[in-house]
């Protein structure tokens, strides 16, 4: 497995979930503290090696190329009236538009998980490594689940999914649970994914979450899937990969060591992710605390 140097972020969902925030605001674009949330998953992946990004959105997208692009001349001309004091700003946003390149695909297709995969495929290669993620949750963790991943396909030469260890029994009944046999602490050789299969019937206690990182050779199974598919239902890309561990390919669940997951799709989790960020601020985080404890006292 090749080190990767693209990844594909999907950003095409409308965050039903946050109407009305969300009917002008790509949900990707909701931020924590002073950062969208997209812009911390695009962080890890330049931290990780990663310098195409492929961002599959929709027509409502259009914020996200307008954050990742160069500052338009009148913000540049008010933060350089503010002298040197707003220089910090100026240098922010000119590392915001060069931390890779940027290229932003209209996702075209039937609903379903593997359409972004499908929209982006003409610009990776059959002998090409990939990341493939999402743009409202994601694992911190030092050194970052995506270097860990990229770790993980090196050693055992095959595609790796981020898995966190379940904590509570609900979560069996809320994510799949990886099947397979263990070849170290945290890694299994992938047999198969169990959908939400409750406690007493979970093979182990990995649950896939967040992000694959995928071999080019992907493309030619995703081709015949399409191909084969009949409209009805969801077009997923979880049996696409079911067929090619059961032709002999190597998928392995890892637990991101050190990690916490964020899901920031979910409200509650997301003002949890807010109040975890913000006691993490170095600035922020004092106060915070304070202003926190002084409502629970």
């Amino acid at each position: 497995m090749k080190q990767p140097t693209k990844a594909i972020i999907a950003a095409a969902g409308f965050g039903t979930r946050f109407l009305p925030q969300t009917k002008a605001m790509p949900k990707e674009m909701i931020p924590l503290i002073d950062k969208p949330i997209i812009q911390y998953v695009v962080e890890e992946l330049v931290n990780a090696g990663i310098k195409d990004i492929i961002i599959v959105g929709s027509s409502n997208k259009r914020a996200i190329e307008d954050h990742f692009d160069t500052p338009n001349a009148d913000l540049l001309a008010n933060l350089r009236a503010g002298g040197p004091k707003k220089q910090h700003f100026i240098d922010e946003l000119d590392r915001l538009s060069d931390m890779a390149n940027f290229i932003y695909v209209r996702q075209k297709g039937p609903y379903g998980n593997a359409t972004p995969l499908m929209s982006a495929s003409h610009l990776i290669s059959k002998d090409e490594s990939f990341i493939y993620t999402w743009a409202d949750d994601f694992i911190v963790a030092s050194p970052s689940r995506f270097k860990q991943m990229i770790d993980v396909a090196k050693r055992m030469d095959g595609a790796v999914l981020s898995c966190k260890e379940v904590k509570d029994d609900s979560e069996y009944s809320r994510y799949g649970i990886a099947a397979g046999q263990a070849v170290e602490d945290g890694l299994l050789k992938m047999s198969h994914i169990v959908e939400k299969p409750g406690k007493d019937n979970a093979p182990s206690d990995l649950a896939s979450v967040s992000s694959y990182l995928l071999s080019g050779d992907f493309f030619d199974y995703l081709d015949k899937a399409y191909e084969a598919f009949d409209g009805q239902g969801e077009f997923t890309f979880q049996p696409i990969m079911q067929q090619m561990i059961d032709e002999g390919h190597g998928y392995y669940a890892y637990k991101v060591k050190d990690g916490t997951y964020y899901d920031t799709g979910d409200k509650l989790d997301y003002l949890k992710t807010v109040i975890d960020f913000g006691l993490a601020h170095e600035e922020l985080g004092p106060d915070l605390e304070k202003f926190i404890r002084s409502k629970l006292s």
